[in-house]
């Protein structure tokens, strides 16, 4: 791949944690904002699972935009340029006739926006049954009334073993319900400043009598423990740095309810 002649050296964050999940065939939900790598944290997957011997439809990247769907394919273009693998971006606007000639040359990728895919699939001519993933950029956008039914019926032409990766900066409230009946067991990705909101989130919304609540330092056991106090939740935390004989009163004291959130590392696992 050209990652490197992209000037990419080390991945982001975004690109770190939804790569490795992508590739193992998983679904995934990335709230992440423009600017952060997103698009090639899909992209590169997706080239990477790609049969360049097989000339299908393998993978499907949806957009609500025509210059979106344009600066995609290059991004995968630019990224795929060693490898043997046919980028084709369809968008509303532009000559059906045209698009309809270009599939009956090989296309493993195709970038474009719901309505003119669901329009080529519906005409026989953009055969989806070997398409395995299925990504959609900007997907609070793309769960508007203007996309959402088109990509329902979309999903319907893809193998029932597809993959979804669904990547916004924000997640409207339709995203559960779609999430719900499309995605199995996805794998969610916030960035780190969201987390907070997202935790306070899951407490307003989810009746939780007890948690806990896994950080990797001490420092990060702290601070969360300090706002999760702050946003007016009860809450005890336990690391390594404290003496045994406290941390086995605070857990004791948790277990007895007198907190319902315990923040700690690993250390709970020595208790």
């Amino acid at each position: 791949m050209g990652i490197y002649e992209k000037g990419f050296e080390r991945p982001s964050p975004i690109q770190e944690e939804s790569i490795p999940i992508a590739l193992t065939g998983s679904d995934i939900l990335a709230r992440a904002k423009n600017g952060t790598g997103k698009t090639a944290a899909f992209c590169i997957p997706a080239l990477e699972k790609i049969d360049q011997d097989n000339n299908v439809i393998q993978v499907v990247i949806l957009v609500p935009t025509r210059e979106l769907a344009l600066q995609t394919s290059q991004v995968c273009k630019e990224l795929g340029k060693h490898l043997k693998i046919q980028v084709m971006v369809t968008t509303g606007g532009t000559s059906l006739k045209d698009d309809i000639m270009f599939l009956y040359q090989p296309v493993h990728l195709l970038v474009g926006t719901p309505g003119r895919i669901l329009d080529l699939a519906k005409k026989g001519v953009c055969i989806l049954k070997d398409c395995a993933m299925l990504v959609m950029d900007e997907t609070d956008k793309l769960l508007s009334p203007e996309f959402q039914p088109s990509i329902e019926q979309l999903i319907h032409f893809l193998p029932t073993t597809r993959q979804i990766l669904m990547f916004s900066a924000t997640f409207p409230v339709t995203v559960k319900d779609f999430k719900d009946r499309y995605l199995r067991k996805p794998y969610v990705f916030v960035e780190e400043r969201q987390k907070v909101h997202c935790l306070n989130t899951l407490f307003s919304k989810l009746q939780i009598n007890q948690s806990i609540i896994f950080c990797n330092s001490v420092n990060r056991v702290e601070l969360l423990a300090k706002k999760i106090t702050e946003l007016g939740y009860s809450c005890f935390y336990i690391h390594a740095k404290m003496l045994q004989d406290h941390r086995n009163r605070v857990f004791h004291d948790f277990r007895n309810g007198a907190s319902r959130n315990l923040v700690c590392t690993g250390t709970l696992l020595t208790l």
